[in-house]
């Protein structure tokens, strides 16, 4: 008969030990998600936007799409890039995904 009352104290107390358990687990978790997903994230959205803040007339770059051409317009939110002789193409500054060194264009 004890032993009916003896059996609820120990699991109560164990589940106590498991509630520590689960909040360490939950902190790890949260600090894995920081480290391996927000944070690099975080840091290729900065390197991009230092990318579109220095883009400059006579830059080569590649767009999203693939498309590579020559800045000819920077405004604030758009460029123009020459994609062939006289042909200029209205590009928003956030498709832009490299900047290429000079001359990558007449290699191509």
């Amino acid at each position: 008969m004890l032993d009916f009352f003896i059996s609820p104290a120990h699991a109560q107390e164990a589940a106590a030990g498991g509630g520590i358990a689960q909040i360490v687990m939950l902190v790890g978790f949260v600090l894995i998600f920081y480290f391996l997903l927000w944070r690099p994230q975080a840091k290729r959205a900065k390197q991009h936007r230092q990318l579109i803040g220095g883009l400059d007339k006579g830059d080569e770059i590649v767009i999203g799409g693939g498309l590579v051409g020559r800045i000819t317009k920077v405004s604030d939110e758009f460029i123009a890039m020459e994609v062939a002789d006289g042909t200029e193409v209205n590009v928003q500054k956030s498709a832009v995904a490299a900047v290429l060194p000079k001359g990558t264009i007449k290699s191509i």
